[in-house]
């Protein structure tokens, strides 16, 4: 069954068309406009390329075509204290945390604010599922680069080069 490939519930700005001209790689973004998604696209603006979160908004904001298994590459730049998420088969309705497969967390991991969180809610994490190794995002206002590969129940997520994560989501049997 294809579902939504992936939701977008940012505070952050985020280039998805860096790759197109990449063999098997198709963009979602055309670096002009919302063609192609759907949610609150009024609470976003399109900025030099980037996707970016308008200032007090927010919301869901969602691929309109549906993917099976995908690889998707981005670039993310998260201002201080950001706090996101990657939304991986979302349905179009609910909690992206808790509906879909899983939220990956995209998060500034060195706000103090964050300080206390459970390890499965630092960036890369599945949220909630499974924690991401840390210690590879950028400072905030970086340009990070992210890969997440998607397959069946298994994702893997490679942030800067590094693989912060690669789980079978299946085999949880305790989430937060």
């Amino acid at each position: 069954m294809k579902k939504p490939l992936i939701v977008l519930t940012l505070l952050l700005s985020l280039s998805l068309n860096a790759v197109a001209e990449e063999k098997g790689f198709k963009p979602l973004f055309n670096g002009k406009d919302f063609t192609g998604w759907a949610g609150p696209i009024d609470n976003y603006q399109v900025t030099d390329g980037t996707i970016q979160c308008k200032p007090g908004k927010g919301g869901t904001i969602y691929t309109k075509d549906s993917y099976d298994d995908f690889v998707v590459r981005l670039e993310i730049k998260l201002p201080e204290g950001g706090n996101n998420g990657l939304a991986i088969r979302y349905p179009g309705k609910g909690d992206t945390a808790y509906v879909g497969m899983c939220e990956l967390q995209v998060l500034d991991n060195t706000s103090k604010k964050y300080a206390k969180l459970h390890p499965a809610q630092y960036h890369g994490s599945a949220y909630g599922m499974v924690a991401a190794k840390r210690g590879f995002l950028k400072k905030p206002g970086e340009w990070n680069t992210q890969e997440v590969t998607v397959k069946g129940h298994t994702i893997k997520v490679v942030l800067n080069g590094e693989t912060i994560l690669d789980a079978d989501l299946s085999k949880v049997e305790k989430s937060m």
